[in-house]
């Protein structure tokens, strides 16, 4: 509610052109605040209104608008802004910034950066994307094992260092080859004397470069880490994860695995949905949909060839939506178990007989409990005038009853086979786990619904 005061306040304020009293409503709020209202404006106000702050606090806000919002905000700077800009933030936001650049802006500002920087710069921006390199943290602090508690120390004041990632000080050999770690707190209460080596704690948890990041957060969690260092294959230090690299991590790891889960393709963005266009969400979601909606007609094909049992027994479309709809939650839920399970890596595809017998075992007391169910649904709700007279209404609940459990039993272990079999293949487990298993699923479900109830009633 507060926001939306603020937002109603500041637009009334800038239409009669007072923005430094926009700039008193904003100074004292937080800097994610700021942006995220500044992002309800045009470009030219965000910058107006921007480098009203301190140079640091600038640096701050920008940060929290979204990727494509900064490459329009790069895109009215001028190259000593921009050179500014680039120089507040940390290196791995540096990075991140780099990247939204133009080709034209690329060109204009990296000359006017100094040797090291330009050097620095552009080998944080050259690891893949989604690599541990991509997010990790050039800022940290870093000694050789051979100095002394005291040395340290006062290199630290010497240095004035304002680094951002001050978790932990890595302890490095001659080479720069990472050895040890040692806590700030320890730093502090350690004998002077005692030197980094004799204190410094081992072994040391660390990340390759080239390794997905998701493999980085899942280590921070495993091992309870709020910094993760990054080394090269001869084990040199080149960087640092730290808590909140992971935290960005995960929440876009978070938004892809919920678009995939949903047939929602295309690379995630952190674009707001009210700001990205109706093309971007279409091209997202018309690929998985016409696929879908293609083998959607072999369910069609499966109700045409068996029309005839259907009007000979019209109680049997009665409880088709019931069938289809149980084996598809049924197998949704199975998938959703598997690919939460895979994530946190409880599971990999070699567990595939243990998982499966385990899930089977689970669809058949699924299967007892819900086939009871139904069969109790169909001879006690349901009139004798709606079977013909040969025909007796227990056989027919039977029928049905038998071909639900077996549509619980099948949609479960589809719901286990195909994320199972995604990572095995290396795709995306939950690329399968959703629209794609439901229609599978429909279309399994129907062959066992006519099939079992063909074969009991003799049809």
């Amino acid at each position: 509610m507060q926001k939306e005061y603020n937002i109603s306040i500041i637009t009334q304020l800038l239409r009669e052109g007072r923005e430094d009293e926009v700039f008193a409503i904003l100074e004292p709020l937080h800097h994610t605040e700021i942006a995220e209202i500044l992002s309800n404006f045009s470009e030219e106000t965000i910058i107006s209104i921007l480098f009203k702050f301190p140079r640091q606090r600038i640096a701050d806000i920008f940060i929290e608008f979204s990727f494509s919002e900064q490459a329009e905000i790069a895109q009215l700077l001028g190259t000593k802004e921009l050179v500014a800009l680039l120089r507040s933030l940390s290196p791995d936001d540096q990075a991140d910034f780099f990247n939204v650049l133009s080709k034209e802006q690329y060109d204009a500002v990296l000359p006017e950066l100094a040797k090291k920087e330009r050097e620095d710069l552009v080998k944080l921006a050259s690891y893949p994307e989604g690599s541990a390199g991509s997010v990790m943290n050039t800022d940290y602090i870093a000694y050789p094992q051979y100095l002394s508690i005291k040395q340290v120390l006062e290199r630290i004041r010497l240095e004035r260092t304002d680094k951002e990632a001050v978790y932990r000080l890595y302890v490095i050999d001659g080479q720069r080859r990472l050895v040890g770690t040692l806590p700030i707190t320890d730093l502090i209460l350690t004998s002077p004397e005692k030197k980094l080596e004799e204190v410094m704690r081992t072994p040391v948890v660390s990340i390759s470069v080239d390794t997905d990041q998701e493999e980085a957060v899942y280590m921070m969690a495993r091992y309870d880490l709020v910094a993760l260092p990054v080394v090269d294959e001869d084990g040199l230090l080149l960087g640092s994860i730290t808590h909140d690299d992971a935290l960005d991590v995960i929440e876009e790891e978070r938004t892809a695995d919920m678009e995939r889960f949903m047939a929602i393709v295309g690379k995630p963005d952190d674009t707001t949905y009210l700001k990205t266009s109706i093309w971007s969400h279409f091209k997202k979601r018309i690929g998985w949909l016409v696929i879908l909606a293609v083998l959607g007609l072999i369910s069609g094909g499966i109700l045409q060839r068996y029309e005839s049992t259907l009007m000979s027994l019209m109680i049997l479309a009665f409880y088709m939506p019931m069938l289809i709809d149980t084996g598809g939650n049924t197998g949704s839920q199975s998938a959703t178990v598997i690919v939460r399970s895979l994530a946190l890596k409880e599971i990999s595809p070699k567990h595939a007989f243990k998982v499966v017998w385990k899930e089977l075992q689970i669809a058949l007391l699924l299967s007892l409990v819900l086939g009871g169910l139904a069969f109790v649904r169909v001879v006690f709700a349901t009139s004798p005038g709606a079977v013909p007279e040969a025909m007796s209404l227990m056989k027919v609940g039977f029928s049905i009853a038998i071909a639900l459990a077996l549509q619980v039993l099948s949609a479960t272990i589809l719901g286990a086979l195909l994320p199972l079999g995604a990572a095995a293949l290396k795709l995306d487990p939950a690329l399968v786990a959703s629209p794609a298993l439901t229609t599978i699923v429909d279309i399994t479900g129907l062959f066992i619904y006519f099939g079992t109830v063909t074969l009991i009633l003799g049809l």
